[in-house]
C-alpha cells in the first residue's frame, strides 16, 4: 500500500455502503489511511496482513460472514488487530470472534468517539505486539550464537547456580565457566545477569531444557 510513513491503515470490511462511506470519512479525519471492501472476497484477494494496522469487519455479510472470514485472516499469520461490527443482540457472535483471535467488538450503533477510540487501542495493542515479537526474534538470534557448552552454562546460571556449582555439574574449572560467562555476555549484548535472564526468558531457554 502506497501511504505516507507511519501512516496508519485500516481496513474496513462492510456490505453497506452507507456505512463503509461514513466509516472513511470518520476514521480518516483522525489522519489514517482507510481502505474499504464491499465484501469478505474483495479484502482477501487483496489482504497483505504486515501492512494492515487494523480491521473493522461487519459479523453479518453475504457469502462469507464476518466470523469466516476472520477465521481464514487467523489461518494466515500474522493476525492484524481486528475489531468485529456487530448487531444488537450479537454478543454470542462477538464473543465467537474474540475467541478466534479478534481485539474487541463494537455494536451498533455505535458512537463516533467510542469506534475511534476502540480502533486506537486496536492499532496500540498491534504495535505492542510487533515490540515485543522483535525483541523475542532479536533474543533468539543471539543466543542462537552461543556454543553448546556456553549453553549449558547459560542453563547453570538461570538455575541460580554460582560458577563453582556450574563447574562441578559440567566438570570444568572455575575458571573455564569465567571464560564462558563472559563470552555469553559478549555474544548476546546483555549488560548483567538480569538482563541475560530477561533474555533468555524471551527466548524461551530454560534451566530444565
Amino acid at each position: 500500500m502506497n501511504t505516507e510513513p507511519g501512516t496508519k491503515t485500516v481496513c474496513v470490511i462492510d456490505d453497506d455502503d452507507a456505512v463503509r462511506d461514513s466509516l472513511r470519512a470518520l476514521l480518516g479525519s483522525t489522519g489514517l489511511n482507510v481502505k474499504t471492501y464491499p465484501d469478505a472476497r474483495h479484502f482477501l484477494e487483496d489482504y497483505q496482513p504486515d501492512n494492515i494496522h487494523c480491521a473493522l469487519i461487519d459479523v453479518r455479510m453475504p457469502e462469507i460472514d464476518g466470523i469466516e472470514l476472520l477465521t481464514r485472516m487467523a489461518r494466515r499469520p500474522p493476525l492484524p488487530p481486528v475489531v468485529i461490527i456487530t448487531g444488537h443482540g450479537e454478543v454470542s457472535m462477538a464473543v465467537k470472534a474474540m475467541k478466534i483471535g479478534a481485539f474487541d467488538f463494537i455494536e451498533k450503533p455505535f458512537e463516533p468517539d467510542a469506534l475511534i477510540e476502540r480502533v486506537k487501542a486496536a492499532i496500540r495493542r498491534g504495535e505492542a505486539s510487533l515490540a515485543e515479537k522483535q525483541k523475542i526474534a532479536e533474543a533468539r538470534t543471539r543466543l542462537e550464537t552461543l556454543t553448546p557448552r556456553e549453553t549449558d552454562v547459560l542453563k547453570g546460571l538461570l538455575a541460580g547456580l554460582s560458577n563453582k556449582s556450574i563447574a562441578r555439574q559440567l566438570e570444568l574449572s572455575p575458571r573455564t565457566v569465567e571464560v564462558h560467562r563472559a563470552h555469553i555476555m559478549e555474544k548476546t549484548g546483555a549488560d548483567s545477569l538480569s538482563h541475560l535472564i530477561r533474555m533468555s526468558m524471551l527466548a524461551g531457554i530454560t534451566p530444565d531444557e
